[in-house]
């Protein structure tokens, strides 16, 4: 019995690679001239480039290409969409664009058919040199004449203690020279200083504008800022040149012993959060926020600016004794607003461990009846 089975086992065996052989040598086999392509150094701004992948189907059954995925939106591949008969060669055309790509890069393409192995991967290969940058992309802003980065000035953090001076590029992209004028419009803390007052053709000047905060605590100007400023040119069309200018004013406090910040005042919320819950388009609502000088001497609160109009926050005292108590009413008015809103009020004081402070408040607006 032992050895029937064991005649039965060794016939189907032989004739299971009888058929695999038959099937192998009956199927179609994808064969490459070469599967990695090396474009070599390109330029960016020169447009896609392509590279046509070669093959012939040594098998003995038509070769059919299902499908062609590159490993990256940046390629596009095309290939031979007829069956390709034995001894016949189809392609395989990869695509690639360089644009805004700089430097190397190396990407696959997998080939699924029919043929045996059912898959194959393609590479192609290169270098990307970045395209020469023209003044239209360093100075992406045109105002007549003239070209610039933004048409704001970004002054960044300015402290109360010194004025801060920033200096901002300027580029004259016409054939004829444009003179700025000397007089200038800007708020009282603001100066500006342009060099060289005339720009020859293609060239490039600077814009220093000096913010001063000394004086904004008196001002109650702390906090995040914006301020108007106007240029004016020679040019008979589009002479005046109009900027925003955005600052983050903090102030400034002297470094403290550790003995003389036991004794500073020390700004405490009871609560940094309040949620309104469900409310309707047409219903105000208020809520007070609690703080106490928890410190050693007098608190004195500089001014509060909320992220929004429509949050209007106001302290009943702004100088406390220490241990002395007030509070922060905030207003909300959702009216033209609708969903889930988020707003925060920050508090400017003298405690110098922590000068900046936050308080938030968050509603869930409905739409009006009938919306």
């Amino acid at each position: 019995m032992k050895k029937q089975l064991s005649f039965v086992f060794t016939f189907l065996l032989a004739v299971s690679i009888a058929v695999s052989t038959v099937a192998t040598a009956q199927s179609s086999v994808l064969t490459f001239k070469t599967t990695d392509h090396d474009f070599g150094t390109v330029r960016e701004e020169g447009g896609p480039i392509s590279h046509e992948f070669v093959f012939t189907n040594t098998g003995k059954a038509a070769v059919i290409i299902n499908n062609v995925k590159a490993s990256c939106g940046c390629t596009t591949p095309s290939w031979t969409k007829e069956p390709v008969a034995p001894g016949e060669k189809g392609t395989i055309v990869a695509q690639y664009n360089p644009q805004n790509r700089p430097g190397a890069f190396r990407k696959s393409i997998t080939v699924t058919s029919n043929a045996d192995p059912s898959t194959s991967v393609l590479y192609i290969k290169g270098n990307v040199t970045p395209k020469p940058k023209t003044p239209q992309d360093d100075y992406p802003t045109a105002m007549g004449k003239l070209r610039v980065k933004y048409r704001s000035f970004n002054m960044g953090k300015v402290l109360t203690k010194e004025p801060v001076e920033k200096t901002f590029d300027v580029f004259n992209d016409s054939d004829a020279p444009v003179t700025f004028a000397t007089n200038v419009v800007t708020p009282g803390h603001i100066s500006v200083d342009i060099q060289p007052q005339t720009l020859q053709p293609k060239q490039k000047g600077a814009i220093k504008v000096t913010y001063n905060a000394t004086d904004a605590v008196e001002r109650k100007r702390l906090g995040f800022s914006t301020d108007r400023i106007r240029l004016f040119t020679d040019e008979e069309n589009d002479s005046l040149k109009e900027f925003t200018v955005m600052a983050t004013v903090e102030e400034y406090f002297e470094p403290l012993t550790e003995d003389q910040l036991a004794k500073a005042p020390k700004l405490s919320f009871a609560e940094k959060k309040h949620d309104f819950g469900k409310i309707s388009q047409d219903e105000k609502v208020t809520t007070d926020f609690t703080f106490t000088n928890t410190g050693k001497s007098d608190l004195n609160i500089r001014s509060t600016k909320a992220n929004c109009g429509c949050t209007v926050s106001n302290p009943d005292k702004d100088t406390l004794a220490p241990g002395e108590s007030s509070k922060i009413s905030v207003t909300f008015n959702p009216r033209g607003r609708r969903g889930k809103q988020s707003k925060v009020i920050t508090v400017f004081s003298n405690d110098p461990s922590a000068p900046t402070q936050q308080v938030s408040i968050t509603a869930n607006v409905d739409a009006p009846a009938g919306q």
